[in-house]
């Protein structure tokens, strides 16, 4: 347990239960036998290390700015998880009454989640469809990793909820020239803040959403 503790030190200051870590890891072993299958990360990418330190720990950041009084969180494209049944875990064991809410056009994917979210007793709904052609939507805090441009994201949320609290995007390397150019076109309400797995990348946490 010791070295599970070491392995996930990046996370420290979070307050991370053992139980998260263990299911974290539990998660991890999960995805490697699958990927056997399909491809839920790629092949290079399927070892312990690299999906922790790359998709697990980066995804964990998420929860500082998740909205914890509601009932809702939505991943706009699930994939394998990342950030959305990491998210489940650790509300899990916050003991936090929030469903998580993973759209996945991909069946295979679907099914892998929906497995995932059994086995690890998650609270979670996962949405076969096209996020795109589903309107009239609410949530409270609403997720995106690798998912879309940021400019199509932003037409997406503007156009198909009629609610939430907030978007939280990981933005990459060139993320800050993206969101320049985007503020021309797009009026917004955001902070930023430093990812712990890369000082080149950056969590984007907006509040508000209008077109210039």
């Amino acid at each position: 347990m010791d070295q599970i503790l070491k392995n996930y030190s990046l996370l420290n200051h979070l307050n991370v239960s053992r139980e998260t870590l263990l299911d974290f890891e539990k998660f991890s072993s999960m995805i490697i036998e699958k990927n056997g299958e399909i491809n839920i990360v790629s092949k290079e990418s399927a070892k312990e290390e690299i999906i922790r330190n790359r998709h697990i720990i980066d995804s964990a950041q998420v929860i500082d700015f998740i909205d914890l009084k509601h009932d809702k969180t939505t991943d706009l494209g699930a994939g394998g998880g990342f950030p959305g049944i990491i998210s489940a875990i650790m509300l899990k064991h916050m003991k936090k009454n929030i469903k998580v809410h993973l759209y996945e056009k991909s069946h295979h994917k679907s099914s892998f989640l929906r497995d995932i979210s059994r086995k690890l007793n998650l609270d979670t709904e996962v949405i076969q469809k096209d996020i795109f052609k589903t309107t009239e939507l609410k949530s409270g805090t609403i997720m995106a990793r690798a998912f879309k441009p940021l400019p199509l994201v932003l037409e997406l949320v503007y156009k198909n909820f009629n609610s939430y609290k907030n978007l939280i995007l990981f933005m990459g390397k060139s993320g800050q020239k993206i969101l320049e150019e985007t503020l021309k076109t797009w009026e917004l309400e955001f902070e930023k803040k430093e990812s712990i797995t890369s000082k080149e990348s950056f969590l984007l946490n907006i509040t508000k959403i209008n077109k210039k």
